[in-house]
């Protein structure tokens, strides 16, 4: 299988180390819209670079698309004009309209996609997922959720990212859909500018919170934030009848006890989250090389990255208008069956 990675940041580079471990990725082919960017991560993990992204879909037999978010749409409205299997990092597009339409695409296309939602294959979350399906966590009570990076984001991303909810805590929305098998009906969220002034030149804040109602009755509690001292802080707890139970909290989460006798944590703490869930990324990718093959069905579709992005819209909006939003005031696409059989 050859595959065109589309993309040499950041995030494409970890990509790229991945793909070229992966068994089935028999060649990887790297474009990126900085040219110099593809050459350099191809020469150093042995892959071939394009000239330019649309060359780099000649010949081949599936997509990664890590590029800049304004160019999600439209690489993947061009991967699957080709028919080639297409994976995408989140987010589709950079507004629920266009999310809409490039879903749209997507379905009518035919093609194997799958959205990057990683935290579907971090084996703690999984587990979570399990104890709540099988019922071994009992009634479903409150899921606390913590989303803490290390450090904001330079400020040319600022005014790009779509705000704190939905560039940050909509993988905490796409998880908490997972997880639980049941839709977010109602969120209120508040927030503000507290460690970094150049948020509100955006009209962005650096720290939130969200309270989130469940179709099942059940309640979520969100906390995020753009600054964490002691690393990248990600986790989820989950109440329940019959067990309590966290994912994220081991020897390197970024957090102390101060009660008396208590050690640190081994650490050391998570830097950030291409090390939190280098894994998950792995067998995220090992699960689209099956979809691509026709081996597997998306694990993560476009509706599933609809549905994250009308929580994300209805915290944002909820945080400017000072009052509880309820998921039908975000117009568009509804969810389809539970996130349970996503």
């Amino acid at each position: 299988m050859t595959i065109a990675l589309l993309g040499a940041g950041r995030i494409g580079r970890l990509h790229g180390r991945l793909l070229a471990e992966l068994v089935g990725a028999d060649a990887l082919v790297i474009a990126d819209a900085v040219p110099e960017r593809a050459v350099e991560l191809a020469s150093e993990i042995g892959a071939r670079s394009a000239p330019s992204l649309e060359a780099a879909l000649d010949g081949v037999d599936a997509v990664v698309i890590a590029a800049a978010t304004n160019a999600h749409a439209p690489l993947i409205e061009a991967a699957t004009a080709r028919g080639i299997p297409t994976f995408c990092e989140k987010p589709l597009a950079e507004d629920l309209e266009a999310t809409l339409t490039i879903a749209d695409t997507i379905d009518r296309s035919g093609v194997p996609f799958q959205l990057g939602f990683q935290r579907r294959f971090d084996a703690g979350y999984t587990e979570a997922r399990r104890l709540v399906a099988s019922g071994e966590l009992g009634t479903l009570y409150v899921v606390r959720l913590a989303g803490h990076d290390p450090a904001p984001p330079h400020e040319a991303y600022i005014p790009v990212s779509g705000g704190l909810f939905r560039d940050f805590s909509i993988h905490d929305f796409d998880v908490l859909r997972w997880m639980t098998g049941t839709e977010v009906v109602e969120v209120y969220a508040d927030g503000g500018v507290i460690g970094f002034p150049v948020f509100e030149k955006y009209g962005d804040v650096d720290t939130a919170v969200a309270t989130l109602r469940l179709a099942n009755g059940a309640l979520g509690v969100l906390t995020v934030a753009r600054h964490d001292p002691l690393g990248y802080d990600i986790r989820a707890e989950l109440f329940g009848s019959r067990d309590s139970v966290s994912v994220g909290l081991g020897p390197r989460t970024p957090m102390r006890s101060i009660e008396p006798g208590v050690p640190p944590p081994a650490g050391p703490a998570w830097p950030d989250f291409l090390d939190r869930f280098r894994a998950a990324y792995r067998a995220e990718f090992e699960t689209f090389l099956a979809v691509a093959r026709g081996d597997a069905e998306s694990p993560c579709t476009a509706t599933d990255g609809v549905e994250a992005l009308r929580i994300a819209e209805a915290a944002t909006r909820s945080l400017h208008d000072h009052r509880p939003i309820r998921l039908d005031e975000i117009t568009g696409r509804s969810a389809v069956g539970t996130a349970a059989t996503s």
